[in-house]
Protein backbone atom coordinates (compact mmCIF):
# COMPACT_ATOMS: atom_id res chain seq x y z
CA UNK A 1 0.00 0.00 0.00
CA UNK A 2 2.98 2.29 0.27
CA UNK A 3 2.88 4.98 -2.90
CA UNK A 4 6.27 4.68 -4.69
CA UNK A 5 9.17 7.25 -3.24
CA UNK A 6 6.53 8.24 -0.87
CA UNK A 7 9.01 9.06 2.27
CA UNK A 8 11.04 10.69 -0.53
CA UNK A 9 9.07 13.45 -1.17
CA UNK A 10 10.82 16.88 -2.12
CA UNK A 11 14.12 15.44 -1.58
CA UNK A 12 13.32 14.68 2.13
CA UNK A 13 13.64 11.02 3.23
CA UNK A 14 11.17 11.36 6.41
CA UNK A 15 11.44 7.29 6.79
CA UNK A 16 10.95 5.89 10.22
CA UNK A 17 13.46 3.23 11.36
CA UNK A 18 11.68 0.10 12.22
CA UNK A 19 12.40 -0.96 16.06
CA UNK A 20 13.62 0.83 19.41
CA UNK A 21 16.41 4.52 18.64
CA UNK A 22 17.62 6.33 21.43
CA UNK A 23 16.45 9.72 22.54
CA UNK A 24 20.31 10.59 20.49
CA UNK A 25 19.63 8.63 17.42
CA UNK A 26 16.37 10.71 17.46
CA UNK A 27 18.08 13.96 17.81
CA UNK A 28 21.07 12.88 15.40
CA UNK A 29 18.24 12.32 12.51
CA UNK A 30 16.49 15.42 13.05
CA UNK A 31 19.88 17.08 12.31
CA UNK A 32 20.47 15.53 9.26
CA UNK A 33 16.60 16.48 8.04
CA UNK A 34 17.18 19.73 8.83
CA UNK A 35 19.48 20.29 5.71
CA UNK A 36 17.03 18.23 3.44
CA UNK A 37 14.53 20.61 4.50
CA UNK A 38 16.02 23.58 4.04
CA UNK A 39 16.91 22.04 0.56
CA UNK A 40 13.76 21.73 -0.43
CA UNK A 41 12.38 25.52 0.97
CA UNK A 42 15.00 26.85 -0.91
CA UNK A 43 13.56 24.68 -4.44
CA UNK A 44 10.37 25.94 -3.59
CA UNK A 45 9.19 22.22 -3.47
CA UNK A 46 8.10 23.19 -0.03
CA UNK A 47 6.28 25.95 0.72
CA UNK A 48 4.20 25.82 4.16
CA UNK A 49 4.58 23.93 7.48
CA UNK A 50 2.31 23.19 9.79
CA UNK A 51 3.65 23.12 13.49
CA UNK A 52 1.75 20.25 15.70
CA UNK A 53 1.20 19.96 19.09
CA UNK A 54 -0.34 16.96 20.99
CA UNK A 55 -3.01 18.24 23.45
CA UNK A 56 -4.87 16.74 26.28
CA UNK A 57 -7.45 15.19 24.25
CA UNK A 58 -5.70 13.07 21.38
CA UNK A 59 -5.73 15.51 19.03
CA UNK A 60 -3.48 18.43 17.74
CA UNK A 61 -3.75 21.99 18.15
CA UNK A 62 -1.95 22.93 14.77
CA UNK A 63 -0.16 26.50 13.70
CA UNK A 64 0.99 26.59 10.05
CA UNK A 65 3.60 29.00 8.84
CA UNK A 66 5.37 29.73 6.05
CA UNK A 67 8.16 27.66 5.20
CA UNK A 68 11.10 29.65 4.54
CA UNK A 69 10.22 31.93 7.87
CA UNK A 70 10.11 28.05 9.57
CA UNK A 71 13.21 27.93 8.66
CA UNK A 72 15.03 31.19 9.23
CA UNK A 73 13.53 32.17 12.49
CA UNK A 74 11.17 28.56 14.05
CA UNK A 75 13.90 26.00 13.88
CA UNK A 76 16.32 28.65 15.97
CA UNK A 77 14.20 30.38 18.10
CA UNK A 78 10.44 28.59 18.46
CA UNK A 79 7.29 29.95 17.89
CA UNK A 80 4.58 31.27 20.40
CA UNK A 81 1.44 28.57 21.24
CA UNK A 82 -1.36 30.08 23.73
CA UNK A 83 -0.93 28.30 27.01
CA UNK A 84 -4.43 27.15 27.02
CA UNK A 85 -3.98 24.41 24.68
CA UNK A 86 -3.25 22.78 28.02
CA UNK A 87 -5.91 24.51 30.18
CA UNK A 88 -9.25 24.10 27.23
CA UNK A 89 -11.83 20.93 27.33
CA UNK A 90 -12.42 19.08 24.24
CA UNK A 91 -14.86 22.33 23.21
CA UNK A 92 -11.79 24.06 23.66
CA UNK A 93 -13.05 25.86 26.30
CA UNK A 94 -11.56 27.01 29.94
CA UNK A 95 -11.19 24.18 32.49
CA UNK A 96 -12.13 25.61 36.08
CA UNK A 97 -9.53 23.45 38.43
CA UNK A 98 -6.70 24.92 40.33
CA UNK A 99 -4.24 22.24 38.38
CA UNK A 100 -5.19 24.47 34.84
CA UNK A 101 -4.74 28.12 36.09
CA UNK A 102 -1.24 28.61 34.91
CA UNK A 103 -2.74 27.89 31.68
CA UNK A 104 -5.05 30.41 31.77
CA UNK A 105 -3.83 33.52 33.50
CA UNK A 106 -3.55 36.01 31.06
CA UNK A 107 -3.52 33.41 28.34
CA UNK A 108 0.29 34.07 27.14
CA UNK A 109 2.41 32.25 24.97
CA UNK A 110 4.51 28.74 25.18
CA UNK A 111 7.37 28.53 22.97
CA UNK A 112 6.84 25.77 20.34
CA UNK A 113 10.29 23.71 19.76
CA UNK A 114 9.60 21.20 16.42
CA UNK A 115 11.33 17.96 16.26
CA UNK A 116 12.39 17.37 12.62
CA UNK A 117 12.29 13.70 13.27
CA UNK A 118 8.53 13.75 12.98
CA UNK A 119 8.03 15.59 9.64
CA UNK A 120 5.66 14.04 6.93
CA UNK A 121 4.40 15.72 3.73
CA UNK A 122 0.60 16.65 4.31
CA UNK A 123 -1.30 14.38 2.46
CA UNK A 124 -3.86 17.41 1.32
CA UNK A 125 -0.89 19.45 -0.76
CA UNK A 126 2.95 18.33 -1.47
CA UNK A 127 4.27 21.41 -1.13
CA UNK A 128 2.79 21.59 2.50
CA UNK A 129 5.02 19.49 5.34
CA UNK A 130 3.85 18.71 9.03
CA UNK A 131 6.17 18.66 12.23
CA UNK A 132 5.01 17.51 15.89
CA UNK A 133 6.61 20.13 18.19
CA UNK A 134 7.30 19.93 22.11
CA UNK A 135 6.54 23.29 24.12
CA UNK A 136 8.35 25.07 26.97
CA UNK A 137 7.54 28.09 28.87
CA UNK A 138 8.98 31.06 27.66
CA UNK A 139 11.67 30.80 30.22
CA UNK A 140 12.84 27.49 29.03
CA UNK A 141 11.22 25.73 31.86
CA UNK A 142 9.48 22.35 30.12
CA UNK A 143 6.01 22.11 30.24
CA UNK A 144 5.47 18.71 32.23
CA UNK A 145 1.43 18.57 31.53
CA UNK A 146 2.44 18.26 27.60
CA UNK A 147 1.79 14.77 27.07
CA UNK A 148 5.10 14.54 25.13
CA UNK A 149 7.03 16.42 27.69
CA UNK A 150 5.59 13.63 29.92
CA UNK A 151 6.49 10.50 27.45
CA UNK A 152 9.84 12.35 26.84
CA UNK A 153 10.34 12.07 30.85
CA UNK A 154 10.40 8.66 31.07
CA UNK A 155 11.47 7.44 27.85
CA UNK A 156 14.94 9.56 29.90
CA UNK A 157 14.57 7.54 32.62
CA UNK A 158 14.20 4.37 30.98
CA UNK A 159 17.54 5.10 29.08
CA UNK A 160 18.90 6.17 32.16
CA UNK A 161 19.00 2.15 33.35
CA UNK A 162 20.13 1.12 29.65
CA UNK A 163 16.58 0.17 28.50
CA UNK A 164 15.15 1.53 25.14
CA UNK A 165 11.53 0.94 24.47
CA UNK A 166 9.87 0.01 20.73
CA UNK A 167 6.03 0.66 20.52
CA UNK A 168 3.73 -0.26 18.30
CA UNK A 169 0.09 1.26 18.59
CA UNK A 170 -3.03 -0.01 17.14
CA UNK A 171 -5.87 1.96 16.59
CA UNK A 172 -9.20 0.88 15.99
CA UNK A 173 -11.65 3.28 13.96
CA UNK A 174 -15.08 3.11 12.65
CA UNK A 175 -16.80 4.56 9.59
CA UNK A 176 -20.32 5.81 10.09
CA UNK A 177 -22.71 8.04 8.37
CA UNK A 178 -22.45 11.95 9.28
CA UNK A 179 -24.74 10.99 12.19
CA UNK A 180 -23.36 7.65 13.46
CA UNK A 181 -24.73 4.59 11.33
CA UNK A 182 -21.77 2.03 11.06
CA UNK A 183 -21.29 2.08 6.88
CA UNK A 184 -22.23 -2.31 7.42
CA UNK A 185 -24.53 -3.54 9.53
CA UNK A 186 -22.08 -6.66 10.66
CA UNK A 187 -18.91 -7.11 11.60
CA UNK A 188 -16.10 -7.36 9.34
CA UNK A 189 -13.31 -9.10 11.21
CA UNK A 190 -10.55 -10.69 7.98
CA UNK A 191 -13.75 -9.67 5.60
CA UNK A 192 -12.83 -9.55 1.97
CA UNK A 193 -16.24 -8.71 -0.10
CA UNK A 194 -18.02 -7.78 3.23
CA UNK A 195 -15.45 -4.52 2.86
CA UNK A 196 -17.18 -3.40 -0.62
CA UNK A 197 -19.33 -0.84 1.93
CA UNK A 198 -16.30 0.77 2.73
CA UNK A 199 -14.52 1.05 -1.13
CA UNK A 200 -14.52 4.25 -1.77
CA UNK A 201 -13.83 5.60 2.00
CA UNK A 202 -10.51 3.50 1.78
CA UNK A 203 -9.76 4.62 -1.04
CA UNK A 204 -9.03 8.10 -0.07
CA UNK A 205 -7.77 6.92 3.40
CA UNK A 206 -5.70 4.59 1.62
CA UNK A 207 -4.03 7.53 -0.41
CA UNK A 208 -3.90 9.87 2.60
CA UNK A 209 -1.91 6.74 4.73
CA UNK A 210 0.56 6.28 2.15
CA UNK A 211 1.30 9.74 1.48
CA UNK A 212 2.38 10.41 4.91
CA UNK A 213 4.94 7.09 4.21
CA UNK A 214 4.53 6.45 8.09
CA UNK A 215 5.28 2.82 7.13
CA UNK A 216 2.39 0.45 7.15
CA UNK A 217 2.37 -2.77 8.46
CA UNK A 218 -1.26 -3.97 7.84
CA UNK A 219 -4.71 -3.56 7.35
CA UNK A 220 -7.83 -5.36 7.63
CA UNK A 221 -11.72 -5.15 8.79
CA UNK A 222 -12.63 -5.77 12.41
CA UNK A 223 -15.24 -7.41 14.47
CA UNK A 224 -17.58 -4.51 14.59
CA UNK A 225 -20.02 -3.08 11.89
CA UNK A 226 -17.92 -0.41 9.96
CA UNK A 227 -14.73 -0.92 12.11
CA UNK A 228 -11.82 -1.30 10.28
CA UNK A 229 -7.90 -0.95 11.59
CA UNK A 230 -4.54 0.41 10.13
CA UNK A 231 -1.67 -1.02 12.09
CA UNK A 232 1.98 1.05 11.44
CA UNK A 233 4.96 -0.75 11.91
CA UNK A 234 6.69 -0.76 15.47
CA UNK A 235 9.29 2.59 16.27
CA UNK A 236 10.99 4.07 19.30
CA UNK A 237 8.17 5.29 21.66
CA UNK A 238 7.76 9.12 20.89
CA UNK A 239 7.68 8.25 16.65
CA UNK A 240 4.77 5.46 17.37
CA UNK A 241 2.34 7.80 19.50
CA UNK A 242 3.17 11.04 17.01
CA UNK A 243 2.38 8.81 14.15
CA UNK A 244 -0.45 7.01 15.23
CA UNK A 245 -1.83 10.67 15.94
CA UNK A 246 -0.57 11.69 12.42
CA UNK A 247 -1.94 8.56 11.02
CA UNK A 248 -5.61 9.70 13.07
CA UNK A 249 -5.20 13.04 11.27
CA UNK A 250 -5.22 12.13 7.97
CA UNK A 251 -7.86 9.20 8.01
CA UNK A 252 -10.27 11.67 9.68
CA UNK A 253 -9.46 13.91 6.96
CA UNK A 254 -9.56 11.46 4.52
CA UNK A 255 -12.93 9.83 5.60
CA UNK A 256 -14.28 13.23 5.98
CA UNK A 257 -13.94 13.83 2.17
CA UNK A 258 -15.72 11.59 1.28
CA UNK A 259 -18.13 12.22 2.96
CA UNK A 260 -17.79 9.89 6.00
CA UNK A 261 -17.34 9.96 9.67
CA UNK A 262 -13.88 8.19 11.00
CA UNK A 263 -15.38 7.40 14.55
CA UNK A 264 -12.60 6.88 17.25
CA UNK A 265 -15.03 6.89 20.11
CA UNK A 266 -13.56 4.11 22.75
CA UNK A 267 -17.26 2.28 22.29
CA UNK A 268 -19.57 3.55 19.17
CA UNK A 269 -22.26 1.54 21.49
CA UNK A 270 -22.98 -0.61 24.04
CA UNK A 271 -21.04 -4.02 23.50
CA UNK A 272 -18.87 -2.68 20.51
CA UNK A 273 -14.85 -1.47 21.68
CA UNK A 274 -12.40 0.09 19.66
CA UNK A 275 -9.30 0.07 21.65
CA UNK A 276 -5.68 1.80 21.84
CA UNK A 277 -4.02 -1.47 21.94
CA UNK A 278 -0.02 -0.88 22.63
CA UNK A 279 3.01 -3.22 21.84
CA UNK A 280 6.02 -2.30 23.48
CA UNK A 281 9.28 -4.45 23.91
CA UNK A 282 12.76 -3.41 25.37
CA UNK A 283 16.48 -3.37 23.56
CA UNK A 284 19.57 -2.30 25.06
CA UNK A 285 21.05 0.89 23.96
CA UNK A 286 22.69 -0.99 21.14
CA UNK A 287 19.38 -2.70 20.04
CA UNK A 288 19.56 -5.87 21.84
CA UNK A 289 16.36 -7.44 22.64
CA UNK A 290 15.44 -7.61 26.23
CA UNK A 291 12.49 -9.43 26.49
CA UNK A 292 13.06 -13.26 26.07
CA UNK A 293 14.13 -15.69 28.49
CA UNK A 294 15.70 -18.83 28.11
CA UNK A 295 12.58 -20.49 25.79
CA UNK A 296 11.64 -17.89 23.18
CA UNK A 297 8.36 -17.56 24.31
CA UNK A 298 8.80 -16.59 27.81
CA UNK A 299 9.41 -13.50 29.42
CA UNK A 300 13.10 -12.70 30.88
CA UNK A 301 13.59 -11.84 34.30
CA UNK A 302 14.03 -8.14 33.66
CA UNK A 303 10.87 -8.07 31.55
CA UNK A 304 9.12 -10.19 34.30
CA UNK A 305 9.52 -7.23 36.61
CA UNK A 306 8.81 -4.67 34.44
CA UNK A 307 5.34 -6.99 33.36
CA UNK A 308 4.59 -7.10 37.12
CA UNK A 309 5.01 -3.06 37.26
CA UNK A 310 2.49 -2.72 34.70
CA UNK A 311 0.21 -4.74 36.27
CA UNK A 312 0.81 -3.53 39.73
CA UNK A 313 0.10 0.15 38.68
CA UNK A 314 -2.83 -0.55 36.43
CA UNK A 315 -5.67 -0.28 38.31
CA UNK A 316 -4.81 3.08 39.98
CA UNK A 317 -3.59 4.52 36.34
CA UNK A 318 -7.24 3.62 34.96
CA UNK A 319 -7.93 7.48 33.81
CA UNK A 320 -4.94 7.28 31.61
CA UNK A 321 -6.19 4.07 29.63
CA UNK A 322 -10.03 5.95 29.83
CA UNK A 323 -9.84 9.07 30.30
CA UNK A 324 -13.81 9.90 28.64
CA UNK A 325 -16.82 9.30 29.98
CA UNK A 326 -17.58 6.89 26.69
CA UNK A 327 -14.55 4.83 27.77
CA UNK A 328 -16.24 3.24 30.58
CA UNK A 329 -18.84 1.62 28.30
CA UNK A 330 -15.85 -0.29 26.54
CA UNK A 331 -14.65 -1.40 29.60
CA UNK A 332 -18.01 -2.66 31.09
CA UNK A 333 -19.44 -3.70 27.70
CA UNK A 334 -17.25 -4.80 24.87
CA UNK A 335 -15.82 -7.97 24.79
CA UNK A 336 -12.41 -7.79 24.73
CA UNK A 337 -11.73 -5.24 26.65
CA UNK A 338 -10.63 -6.35 29.92
CA UNK A 339 -11.93 -5.50 33.14
CA UNK A 340 -9.62 -7.76 35.27
CA UNK A 341 -5.87 -7.57 35.54
CA UNK A 342 -3.95 -11.15 33.79
CA UNK A 343 -1.20 -11.71 31.62
CA UNK A 344 -1.19 -14.59 29.34
CA UNK A 345 0.49 -15.97 26.40
CA UNK A 346 -1.28 -15.00 23.14
CA UNK A 347 -4.23 -15.05 24.68
CA UNK A 348 -6.57 -11.56 23.49
CA UNK A 349 -8.56 -11.97 26.57
CA UNK A 350 -6.17 -11.25 28.86
CA UNK A 351 -5.38 -7.02 29.66
CA UNK A 352 -1.44 -8.07 29.06
CA UNK A 353 -0.83 -10.83 25.92
CA UNK A 354 2.58 -12.06 25.15
CA UNK A 355 2.97 -11.91 22.14
CA UNK A 356 5.56 -12.95 19.18
CA UNK A 357 8.63 -15.13 19.50
CA UNK A 358 12.46 -14.98 20.89
CA UNK A 359 13.31 -11.36 19.24
CA UNK A 360 10.09 -10.39 18.54
CA UNK A 361 7.98 -11.09 22.10
CA UNK A 362 6.43 -8.32 23.08
CA UNK A 363 3.69 -7.22 25.59
CA UNK A 364 0.31 -6.54 24.26
CA UNK A 365 -1.29 -3.80 26.79
CA UNK A 366 -4.81 -3.74 25.84
CA UNK A 367 -6.35 -1.40 28.26
CA UNK A 368 -6.72 1.75 26.49
CA UNK A 369 -9.69 2.68 24.38
CA UNK A 370 -8.96 4.51 20.75
CA UNK A 371 -9.82 7.71 22.98
CA UNK A 372 -6.99 7.53 24.92
CA UNK A 373 -3.93 9.95 24.56
CA UNK A 374 -1.35 7.71 22.85
CA UNK A 375 1.92 9.74 24.31
CA UNK A 376 -0.06 9.25 27.95
CA UNK A 377 -0.83 5.95 27.77
CA UNK A 378 2.76 4.65 26.70
CA UNK A 379 4.07 6.85 29.07
CA UNK A 380 2.25 5.72 31.94
CA UNK A 381 3.25 1.78 31.34
CA UNK A 382 6.96 2.89 30.77
CA UNK A 383 6.29 4.34 34.03
CA UNK A 384 4.78 1.57 35.92
CA UNK A 385 7.24 -1.07 34.14
CA UNK A 386 10.22 0.52 35.34
CA UNK A 387 8.92 0.68 38.61
CA UNK A 388 8.29 -2.81 38.27
CA UNK A 389 11.84 -3.25 37.26
CA UNK A 390 13.29 -0.81 40.22
CA UNK A 391 11.82 -3.15 42.77
CA UNK A 392 12.59 -6.42 41.33
CA UNK A 393 8.42 -7.02 41.15
CA UNK A 394 7.98 -10.68 41.23
CA UNK A 395 5.72 -11.42 38.09
CA UNK A 396 2.33 -13.00 39.15
CA UNK A 397 1.45 -16.77 37.46
CA UNK A 398 0.47 -16.32 33.92
CA UNK A 399 -3.68 -16.10 34.07
CA UNK A 400 -3.94 -15.82 38.04
CA UNK A 401 -5.87 -12.39 38.44
CA UNK A 402 -4.26 -9.66 40.15
CA UNK A 403 -6.73 -6.83 40.27
CA UNK A 404 -9.78 -4.98 38.45
CA UNK A 405 -9.16 -1.63 36.77
CA UNK A 406 -12.22 1.05 37.84
CA UNK A 407 -15.24 -0.01 36.44
CA UNK A 408 -16.65 4.20 36.76
CA UNK A 409 -15.42 7.25 35.70
CA UNK A 410 -15.88 8.46 39.65
CA UNK A 411 -13.56 5.01 40.81
CA UNK A 412 -10.95 6.09 38.22
CA UNK A 413 -10.98 9.18 39.40
CA UNK A 414 -10.80 8.65 43.36
CA UNK A 415 -8.00 5.65 41.99
CA UNK A 416 -5.66 8.01 40.93
CA UNK A 417 -5.97 10.86 43.25
CA UNK A 418 -5.32 8.72 46.51
CA UNK A 419 -2.66 6.97 44.86
CA UNK A 420 0.21 6.48 46.76
CA UNK A 421 1.96 4.69 42.94
CA UNK A 422 0.90 7.63 40.59
CA UNK A 423 2.57 10.88 41.47
CA UNK A 424 5.71 8.71 42.10
CA UNK A 425 5.81 7.22 38.55
CA UNK A 426 4.50 10.46 36.49
CA UNK A 427 4.78 13.28 38.54
CA UNK A 428 2.38 15.36 40.50
CA UNK A 429 1.74 17.87 37.43
CA UNK A 430 0.88 15.11 35.05
CA UNK A 431 -1.28 13.15 37.84
CA UNK A 432 -3.40 16.43 38.77
CA UNK A 433 -3.62 17.80 35.01
CA UNK A 434 -4.96 14.20 33.90
CA UNK A 435 -7.18 14.40 37.45
CA UNK A 436 -8.37 17.43 36.65
CA UNK A 437 -9.55 16.70 32.87
CA UNK A 438 -11.55 13.85 33.94
CA UNK A 439 -12.96 15.85 36.51
CA UNK A 440 -14.22 18.26 33.96
CA UNK A 441 -15.37 15.57 31.38
CA UNK A 442 -17.71 14.14 34.37
CA UNK A 443 -19.12 17.54 35.34
CA UNK A 444 -19.98 18.21 31.93
CA UNK A 445 -21.70 14.76 31.49
CA UNK A 446 -23.72 15.56 34.28
CA UNK A 447 -24.50 18.96 33.56
CA UNK A 448 -25.82 17.51 29.88
CA UNK A 449 -29.44 16.40 28.84
CA UNK A 450 -29.27 13.93 25.79
CA UNK A 451 -31.67 11.59 23.93
CA UNK A 452 -31.33 8.57 26.55
CA UNK A 453 -32.56 10.90 29.21
CA UNK A 454 -35.77 11.89 26.86
CA UNK A 455 -35.97 8.30 26.02
CA UNK A 456 -36.22 7.08 29.71
CA UNK A 457 -37.80 9.98 30.92
CA UNK A 458 -40.63 9.08 28.57
CA UNK A 459 -40.93 5.50 29.87
CA UNK A 460 -41.65 6.96 33.07
CA UNK A 461 -45.09 8.64 31.92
Amino acid sequence: MTAPNSALSGGIDHRRPVGARTLAARAQAATALSGALRAAVAAGSVRRIVCLVPDPHARFAAVELSAEFFVDTVLSSGYGLCSYVFGWSPEREAVNAPAIDQFLGGYGDLRLRPDLATLAPSPADPATWLVVCDVEWPDGRPVPEAPRTTLRDQLAAAEKVGLVPSVGVEHEVTFTTPDGAPLTTAGLDYAVGALSPLTAVLDQVNRAVDTLGLGLESARGECHPGQYEIVLRHRDALAACDDAMLHQLAVRQAAAAAGVRAGYLAAERSGAGSSCHIHLSLADPAGLPLVAGAHPTEPSTLFGHFLAGVLRAAPDLTAFWAPTWNSYVRLRTAPFSPRTLRWATDDRTAAVRLAGHGPSLRMEARFAGADAQPHLVVAALLAAGLSGVDDRLSLPAEGKLVGDLARTPWEALHRLTTSKLAVPLLGEAAVEHRAAMLGEELDTALDTVTPWHRARGDLRS
